[in-house]
């Protein structure tokens, strides 16, 4: 069974699809952290982001490495543990341009496909071109969505400190470059479910998830 579950930022994606995959004893994968991880390891290494021929040339040289227990994913980046430095907003503002280059994208996809394809009980995995272009012929693919207020506020609540306009201001500005993007933008897959999670506590939008995943497998 594989459950693609795409969206922007600020949806619930993360939480939900690690609950989902626990629950249903599946394995996780955060494509997210592994743009966020080459994105990381270009600033490290000096490559200029904003020049797309550098980022290319440099795209295959990072040992991205993703570990897929929902219950804690791990990732590392050349052996080096990087689940916290990716996390940084140096990196979340770069991640967008980096992720735009072909070669980035094409080298990611690989990695996501092959570890896809080696989950015995299978996988839910969450990113924001999963249905679309990584796993188009996931088993369910699901769209999550909301409103640019409570995404912003969601996203504030992880952040301490951070200012609701500036994050909203930031999420709709990532929302347009990727989904501007000319490879693999972000997209609803036209045969996804699509849930809105403005409305819904985290339980309920991991319920009706599940619910989903499970009317689906009893179809099978």
């Amino acid at each position: 069974m594989i459950v693609a579950i795409d969206g922007p930022s600020g949806t619930g994606k993360s939480s939900t699809s690690k609950a989902v995959a626990a629950q249903l004893g599946l394995s996780y994968l955060d494509t997210g952290a592994q743009y966020r991880a080459i994105t990381w390891w270009m600033l490290n290494n000096g490559i200029d982001v904003h020049d797309a021929a550098e980022v290319a040339t440099a795209a295959a040289k990072p040992v991205i490495v993703s570990g897929t227990d929902p219950t804690g994913p791990t990732i590392t980046v050349d052996g080096e543990d990087a689940s916290g430095p990716i996390r940084t907003q140096e990196v979340t503002s770069k991640v967008s341009a980096v992720s735009a280059v072909p070669e980035v994208r094409t080298r990611i996809t690989e990695l996501q496909r092959t570890i896809a394809a080696g989950a015995a009980k299978g996988i839910v995995v969450e990113g924001r071109d999963i249905g679309t272009t990584v796993l188009p012929d996931a088993d369910i693919k699901i769209f999550l969505t909301a409103s640019p207020e409570a995404r912003a506020a969601r996203r504030s609540g992880e952040v301490k400190g951070s200012d609701l306009a500036a994050t909203k201001e930031a999420l709709i500005k990532r929302d347009a470059a990727d989904s501007g993007r000319k490879t693999s933008p972000l997209a609803k897959a036209g045969d996804a479910v699509e849930v809105d999670t403005t409305e819904l506590t985290l339980q309920q939008v991991i319920e009706c998830v599940v619910t989903l995943v499970g009317e689906k497998q009893a179809a099978r």
